[in-house]
């Protein structure tokens, strides 16, 4: 008795918290991924950060420019609406190491914070308030009435 108390307790904390994580790296991102945009276009302040003040050692600079704005904008509009939910953490992770690493090394704790959050997010999934779930019911049931065609009765 106590160990369902303590899971159906357990189960909507995780819910709650899981949609705050999102909602709070997935406005994060979009916010950053919308400061490098006007309209429907990277700006060209985008390209010249890029360029003159980031400059990732591995890629050129333009294209690091579209592949952060694109990544940003993805990573968090699976985030928001629990899509792919843990992808798109390990994506937001991917992103934290390289500004961890080439961009700002000395805003550790901050980029700690971020990567703390999508690793939470990797492990524990979204939540009962994502997308993710409702397919997870959806498959689940579907999957249930595949398994009992073979159980005899």
């Amino acid at each position: 008795m106590k160990k369902r108390f303590a899971n159906k307790y357990f189960d909507w904390a995780h819910t709650l918290f899981a949609a705050y994580l999102r909602y709070t790296l997935g406005m994060i991102f979009w916010l950053a991924g919308q400061s490098k945009v006007e309209g429907f276009k990277i700006s060209e302040g985008t390209f010249f950060l890029f360029a003159d003040e980031y400059k990732l050692p591995l890629i050129p600079s333009e294209i690091a420019a579209i592949m952060a704005t694109v990544s940003e904008h993805v990573f968090a509009i699976l985030l928001l609406i629990g899509f792919a939910t843990r992808f798109g953490a390990i994506g937001i992770l991917g992103i934290t190491f390289v500004i961890q690493i080439f961009v700002y090394p000395e805003e550790y704790i901050l980029h700690g914070t971020w990567a703390a959050m999508a690793i939470i997010l990797v492990l524990f999934g979204a939540g009962k308030f994502s997308v993710d779930h409702l397919i997870y019911l959806k498959t689940s049931k579907t999957l249930m009435q595949e398994v009992r065609k073979f159980i005899p009765r």
